[in-house]
């Protein structure tokens, strides 16, 4: 080796040009796991950390991790980059990856390996990683293992690796598509497996609380050429099918005339409401939606579809986002005579009569509302609506000076405060502390069902993992939000609410290396000691009880008080509705378990 190259060695050369290119492209997050074959990675990660190009976020559980990177490219719209070893540890990012896939949440997976000829003969810590996650990613390329150094930077291999990067966030992206989502690089490297960091790899710069780039400035940065690899390959992702003939066509123009609804599921956004709010027609939108406001908004919306008179005469349907939340919704969405339009969005196209029309933009005609139409379902709504506003105190009966009128008055207001909290009063507490500066993450617990039925209009930031609509990730989720959305000194804090099964299926999120600065977040778990979303279905009618309760309800007794003191959390027990509001409204620092115990 020569004098120059003392100390160097063509993995950390390798692992300098690709990471070094992506934060160049704005991938501001690196989720790094520890691992023996991903060193090279890691340490070029924790300079560009030290350089102050990059934030390196360290969990020691590739699931968690994964979803820490899917709730920080939820919240940013770009994607963070994760960094494991070999084997099962690349596996734990499957859950996550499935999520981005049909969610559509850009997201970068860097996989260390061994090099190919330890594949498949039983060499340790060895699987086969390149198609791994094959049908869920926009884009994947098991790179050739590095073996040269590079002196300056300019060598083959880095320019390579360095069109690699733009390939690989272009597609994370949803470049031509317009269907962000995960992407897949595998990484194999030979042994020796770290070296001296290139000189070449930077000085520091910007601090971190400068701009992120936009999607526009990255897209921009990014040269217009044909990927280096097979873009959409593996048969799965989103496909060349799927890809728009014309990204500028005009937007389609709905004409007046049919009975129309729009209906906004997960990930919607105010587009939704914009259009009911354009073209007179009322708006359906499910509580984890983000467009769950507004003047059109229906409020009791699954007995208002079930009736013959509104839900029953509907001709026309145009949905944005992925609804989940309710039968009714799906069944209306099944109907084959209803003509039914979904607006392309991030996730998975949406075609559940066989006959959905798939439009990338969607205006209303100018024309005249049909006010009989809008009328009786807004008529509706504020018949089925629910006020959960707490009872104002009796000021007169307080302030009275007869012993009997003040007495009943002060009997009745401790009552009100010693009142346990059930379901309804819970959502309804998060709902009316959060606001736009605030983040909202649902889990797929039985609460957001509860808050969709109860819940009024409002205009927060609202997020939820329904893609799959899984329980896995929900607090490392919200990790992921609150670090994004306060990475630039932003006020607001991150509420995550949860069932307790789903809290504790991702305990181990609760863990955070004591280097890093943690964010405002707060986790209120509603704890009926067990899945309580089951007594719902139609099993509870079928199922012994005994049975019910073994490998359905699944009782837990976890002491929820000494899982947060074990990993540093604040802890609040909370058992009335004051108590409640003033935790959720109180000053918070960092980490807060709220835990409100509710009945089965």
């Amino acid at each position: 080796m020569a004098a120059a190259e003392v100390g160097r060695v063509p993995a950390t050369d390798a692992a300098a040009a690709l990471l070094g290119r992506l934060v160049e492209l704005g991938v501001r997050h690196l989720v790094v796991s520890p691992g023996s074959r991903s060193q090279a990675l890691a340490l070029v990660a924790a300079e560009l950390e030290a350089q102050g190009r990059a934030r390196v976020h360290v969990r020691i559980d590739e699931r968690v991790a994964a979803f820490t990177a899917l709730g920080i490219g939820r919240e940013s719209g770009m994607p963070a980059a994760l960094i494991c070893t070999s084997g099962t540890a690349a596996a734990n990012y499957l859950p996550a990856a499935l999520e981005a896939h049909h969610a559509g949440v850009p997201l970068l997976l860097l996989t260390a390996d061994r090099p190919p000829e330890l594949r498949g003969v039983g060499a340790n810590q060895t699987t086969r990683q390149p198609g791994m996650f094959a049908p869920n990613t926009r884009w994947e390329a098991d790179l050739p293992v590095p073996d040269q150094v590079d002196d300056d930077g300019t060598g083959a291999a880095s320019a390579m690796l360095r069109s690699l990067a733009d390939d690989a966030v272009a597609a994370a992206l949803g470049a031509g598509t317009r269907q962000p989502g995960p992407v897949h690089l595998n990484i194999p490297f030979r042994d020796p497996l770290a070296g001296a960091l290139p000189a070449w790899l930077g000085t520091p710069s910007a601090e971190l609380t400068a701009p992120a780039p936009t999607l526009d400035e990255v897209l921009d940065e990014i040269p217009a050429a044909e990927p280096s690899g097979a873009l959409y390959q593996g048969g799965g992702g989103i496909g060349e099918s799927d890809v728009p003939d014309d990204p500028a066509a005009d937007p389609y123009v709905l004409e007046r005339g049919p009975r129309t609804v729009v209906v906004a599921g997960a990930d919607a956004g105010a587009a939704a409401e914009a259009l009911a709010h354009d073209g007179g027609w009322p708006l359906v939108a499910e509580i984890v939606s983000g467009a769950r406001f507004g003047r059109h908004l229906v409020h009791g919306y699954r007995a208002l579809l079930q009736d013959p008179e509104l839900g029953g005469r509907i001709e026309r349907v145009v949905v944005f986002g992925h609804p989940t939340l309710s039968r009714e919704i799906v069944r209306l969405l099944s109907r084959d005579d209803v003509e039914v339009l979904a607006v392309r969005g991030p996730g998975e196209p949406l075609n559940l009569n066989g006959a959905t029309v798939a439009v990338d933009e969607i205006v209303a005609a100018t024309g005249e509302t049909d006010r009989d139409w809008l009328g009786a379902w807004l008529r509706a709504s504020r018949a089925a609506s629910v006020d959960l506003t707490p009872a104002a105190p009796d000021a007169t009966g307080l302030a009275s000076t007869v012993p009997q009128e003040r007495l009943g008055a002060i009997a009745a207001e401790l009552g009100a405060l010693r009142a346990p909290v059930d379901r309804a009063a819970l959502v309804d507490a998060v709902w009316r502390a959060t606001w736009p500066h605030d983040r909202l993450l649902f889990a797929s617990s039985r609460l957001v069902r509860v808050a969709d039925e109860v819940l009024g209009g409002k205009k927060v930031p609202v997020h939820a993992n329904r893609g799959l609509a899984g329980i896995d990730g929900t607090v490392a989720t919200g990790m992921g939000i609150a670090i994004a959305s306060q990475e630039t000194g932003t006020p607001g804090v991150t509420r995550v609410l949860v069932g307790d099964v789903a809290f504790l299926h991702d305990v181990g999120a609760l863990l955070l290396p004591p280097d890093e600065t943690p964010p405002r977040i707060q986790v209120i778990v509603g704890n009926d000691h067990g899945g309580t979303i089951f007594d719902g279905l139609e099993v509870a009618q079928v199922a012994a009880p005994a049975a019910m309760d073994r490998v359905l309800y699944t009782p837990q007794a976890v002491d929820l008080a000494a899982l947060a003191a074990a990993y540093g959390w604040e802890y609040r027990a909370v058992t009335g509705r004051a108590e409640l509001d003033q935790v959720l409204t109180g000053q918070i620092a960092g980490r807060q378990l709220i835990e409100v115990v509710l009945a089965r």
